[in-house]
Formats: structure tokens, sequence, C-alpha cells
């Protein structure tokens, strides 16, 4: 299987293990789509750049404060939550949920994925 299937049936693993999610994208940390399943009409381009650009900060305020290395990010606003994991040197996973929505689960499956996604690459 090709390198971009995997990373597509990842999403898809993702997405059935969350069913409450609004959607799932998996971009560079240029800031290009990779692979996505959106379901709330986000824009796929759009999302990935403002996602690799909150991860890019975010590793430099973590590379301020000599904190390590940067795991993930989450913006919570009325409607949605978005949550941003380092998905290895080249990626970031992004997850569009509910607001509310269980935080706890999210992390549980999509640091999972992030970390298979991260040694694919």
């Amino acid at each position: 299987m090709a390198k971009h299937e995997i990373l597509k049936q990842q999403l898809e693993n993702l997405k059935n293990a969350l069913p409450d999610i609004k959607g799932v994208l998996l971009a560079s940390v240029e800031g290009l789509p990779v692979a996505h399943s959106l379901t709330n009409g986000a824009d796929p381009n759009r999302l990935a750049a403002m996602a690799a650009a909150a991860a890019n900060l975010g590793r430099r305020i973590s590379d301020s404060l000599a904190s390590g290395q940067l795991s993930e990010i989450n913006v919570r606003s009325d409607e949605a939550t978005l949550f941003v994991y380092s998905a290895g040197q080249k990626a970031v996973l992004c997850v569009v949920g509910p607001n509310p929505s269980n935080s706890g689960l999210i992390h549980l499956e999509a640091r999972a994925t992030a970390k298979e996604i991260g040694d694919l690459f």
C-alpha cells in the first residue's frame, strides 16, 4: 500500500474511533494539506496553513521556555475545539471536535495516531 493510502486509512480509523468529531487533517509543517476528512465545510488548505503556523508558534514557545519538544496545542471556541498534535518532525495532525467534546478520548486516540504517523515519516 502506498504511503498516502496508509495515511488516509489512519485518518479514517481515527474518525471511526471518534464519531463525534467534525474532521481530521494531516498537514506538513510547511502548511500544506497531506490528507484530510473534513465534514464541517472547512477549507483544508486554510486549516493546514493555520495549524502549521500554530504548531510553529508552539515550538518557538517550547524552545523559549526550554521545556522540550512540542506535543500538542488546543484551541477552544464557542462551537468547536481544534486539537493540533505534532506528528514527527514533518507533519501535524489536526482534529476538529465539537464543543463540548470528550478531550480525554480525543487525546487518547489522536496521540496514538500522531505517533504512528510520525513513525511512518
